[in-house]
């Protein structure tokens, strides 16, 4: 494998990581009954539309089909791509179920 096979290899693999982080986003979100778009307009609201968003919106499944996802495995896949301020934003929403129960 040469260098720009290797290269194209790695964006590859990262892009295919970063649709997994959005989806485990995105399926955390329908689990809590929360609008995964409008939490990621709250954490970026300078942004236009995630296309890549949308895209993770159509693989979701109801919270009754999906298997649970804590709340520490979604907050380290977003820190993991640096998405600091959308788990800031999902941190919010943790600490409201908190206060509820």
């Amino acid at each position: 494998m040469n260098t720009k096979e290797m290269e194209e290899q790695i964006i590859r693999t990262y892009q295919q990581e970063e649709n997994m982080m959005i989806l485990v986003f995105a399926q955390w979100c329908i689990n809590h009954n929360l609008d995964p778009v409008a939490l990621y307009q709250k954490a970026y609201p300078k942004q236009e539309e995630n296309h890549l968003l949308q895209q993770a919106m159509g693989l979701t499944v109801s919270k009754e089909e999906a298997g649970d996802i804590p709340d520490d495995t979604v907050l380290a896949v977003l820190s993991l791509f640096g998405n600091e301020e959308l788990a800031f934003v999902v941190t919010e929403e943790i600490q409201k179920r908190s206060n509820k129960k």
